[in-house]
């Protein structure tokens, strides 16, 4: 099977609706880049420059989305701190509803089409057992290098809202939110933490142009003189009552305080009034980057599922 179509703005709902069936029946069974949140923060910072090595295929079963795929092909990826990256292989981004796992063979074969030639990276979870062992009946193997202990293998965590201590911000700091600070500082913000970051103001419209985004949901912490010393934004997902946070971040001048952790329980005390009861984060688990795992697990978050990088080398 080679079918397949560029992936488009108007994919991402039907992409997250998938997500929000799948949430509410195996919540372990959705992978980092298969979220609610994630898919509307991929599409919108990437849109503008990786649309054109983007493809995807979609699955369906009594007119309902039961399955789709995303291929991201080889491109050419430039950061802000000026270093640009040859990306050589494919990786796949995918969700398989669980009433409908045999689909798993024709998902591999139709990445594997897309992707002749390449070296084909996926990531199915650890909880998805019967996905597991159709990828390793493909040829495709673990991820050594990815699940290494300084690898960047990834871990879905969770924690109710019923109770949630108070922030509190050090002196002279103060909550904001996009839309009360404004586009500018928002993307300031999130370059500031993440320097290697390939984020533009045209992305941060095509972020805010997804139906998922609320400016309202959108944290940033305002230190004394003015900068944007942190930021978040926040996913709420209706159907399930649940909010992700992707991403977060702390201006490098300004860690250590506290910040991110205050900024966080804000959040989280925004996101019960909006009408959460849950909470998820995603945060790289190997053990040599312990700092936002850390960061998390002192908020009560808990690992529920971690990805499972499985890699198929060029032939």
């Amino acid at each position: 099977m080679t079918d397949s179509e560029p992936l488009t703005a108007a994919d991402i709902p039907l992409l997250q609706d998938l997500a929000q069936r799948v949430t509410a029946v195996r919540p372990d069974h959705v992978s980092a880049g298969a979220s609610y949140g994630e898919l509307a923060w991929t599409w919108g910072k990437g849109c503008a420059t990786d649309a054109p090595t983007w493809r995807r295929h979609l699955w369906y079963s009594a007119g309902t989305l039961v399955a789709w795929g995303w291929v991201f092909l080889p491109r050419r990826v430039r950061r802000n701190d000026g270093s640009v990256t040859d990306v050589t292989g494919a990786s796949l981004s995918y969700q398989i509803h669980p009433d409908h796992t045999g689909l798993a063979d024709d998902v591999i074969d139709w990445y594997d089409a897309v992707a002749a030639g390449l070296e084909r990276t996926a990531y199915p979870t650890d909880a998805e057992e019967y996905a597991l062992a159709r990828w390793a009946a493909h040829g495709y193997r673990p991820d050594a290098a990815a699940l290494a202990d300084d690898g960047d293998w990834t871990q879905l965590n969770q924690r109710d809202l019923a109770e949630i201590e108070p922030p509190t911000l050090p002196a002279g700091y103060r909550f904001r939110t996009a839309d009360e600070a404004g586009p500018e500082a928002a993307v300031r913000a999130h370059l500031d933490a993440w320097p290697r970051s390939t984020y533009t103001a045209q992305g941060y419209t095509d972020v805010r142009a997804t139906a998922a985004y609320r400016g309202d949901l959108h944290l940033l912490v305002e230190a004394p003189d003015g900068t944007m010393a942190a930021s978040t934004i926040m996913w709420y997902d209706p159907a399930n009552r649940t909010v992700e946070f992707e991403p977060v971040g702390t201006h490098p001048g300004h860690r250590r305080l506290g910040l991110a952790r205050s900024m966080m329980l804000y959040g989280m005390h925004l996101a019960r009034n909006a009408g959460a009861t849950h909470a998820t984060v995603v945060c790289v688990g190997a053990p040599a980057h312990p700092a936002a795992r850390t960061l998390y697990h002192g908020l009560g978050f808990r690992e529920l599922s971690r990805d499972v990088p499985v890699v198929k080398p060029a032939p």
